[in-house]
């Protein structure tokens, strides 16, 4: 229990920082005292220094002070918003942390539910961790289940599912979801994972966890009432850039592969969304469009 409090106490480092911008110790302190963290007891200047070295381990998060004003800041706040396992991490903690302390409304609260295969998480964390094979079971949407003994380089939750990105025997990179994974066994086969390897480059150019070849495209698409702001506030990619905007539709460019992922997150949007271009995309669309009226 006090390990999970010290957690709660690196949120509240955090996101008192984020709130006020620059804080000196001080203030820091008497915020910590009014808001009666660690039971409303000082927060110690050698407890605070332990605090900010293990949020920069955890979360990725550097808080620095200004020589000239002795006012503590977050010096890369774009961190907590990178799509990494640190911000991640911050987000649940920041979430848990709210409910734990607010046990009167939790049946107020309703989450996502995550599919099966979570029970294979710890496994394949280990595996990554280790860079040992593991020996998975799989099957397939409709198919007959298999065996295949794969490298695990890195994981992605995408819609509420777990994904693992993995090298096969044959050097090729492929995507398994959790909830088609049968078995998980950690074998004691080691692997070399490539030093020059990020996961986040990987996914860079795409939407979702389908990494097929399909070109890389420069995607113009027009958007119509609430779905702009619904862009501007939650932008689908990290290339995401609004280039005209009227009174009546604004206008958001991508430079990204349009794979089945991307299509379908902009079909989920209806006639909120038309895409411009290119040209063979907005045929595309107009035929996935067409053969969903076709259901009706």
């Amino acid at each position: 229990m006090k390990f999970i409090k010290t957690f709660y106490h690196y949120i509240w480092i955090i996101n008192t920082l984020r709130a006020f911008k620059e804080l000196t110790f001080e203030e820091l302190n008497q915020k910590w005292q009014a808001d009666g963290i660690a039971d409303g007891n000082v927060l110690q200047r050698s407890s605070f220094n332990r605090h900010r070295d293990a949020i920069l381990s955890l979360f990725g998060v550097i808080i620095d002070c200004d020589r000239k004003t002795y006012k503590y800041y977050i010096s890369n706040s774009e961190s907590l918003t990178d799509g990494s396992i640190e911000q991640w991490l911050f987000s649940t903690l920041t979430v848990h942390g709210v409910l734990s302390d607010s046990a009167a409304v939790k049946e107020r609260v309703v989450l996502e539910n995550v599919p099966a295969g979570l029970e294979y998480l710890d496994v394949i964390f280990t595996a990554i961790k280790s860079n040992h094979r593991v020996r998975i079971g799989y099957r397939k949407f409709g198919t007959e289940g298999y065996e295949k003994t794969v490298c695990p380089y890195a994981l992605k939750l995408f819609h509420q599912r777990w994904y693992m990105l993995a090298r096969t025997a044959d050097d090729q990179m492929r995507i398994y979801a959790f909830d088609r994974i049968t078995e998980v066994l950690l074998t004691d086969e080691p692997f070399e994972m490539p030093s020059d390897f990020k996961p986040q480059e990987y996914f860079s150019e795409y939407f979702g966890v389908l990494t097929d070849k399909t070109p890389m495209a420069h995607v113009v698409v027009r958007t119509y009432g609430n779905t702009s702001n619904y862009l501007r506030t939650l932008p689908l990619h990290h290339s995401q850039c609004e280039i005209n905007t009227t009174e009546q539709y604004a206008d958001f460019a991508f430079d990204i592969r349009p794979t089945a992922d991307f299509l379908a997150e902009l079909l989920s949007h209806g006639d909120g969304i038309e895409v411009l271009k290119p040209v063979e995309l907005r045929q595309e669309m107009r035929t996935l469009i067409a053969q969903n009226l076709k259901r009706y």
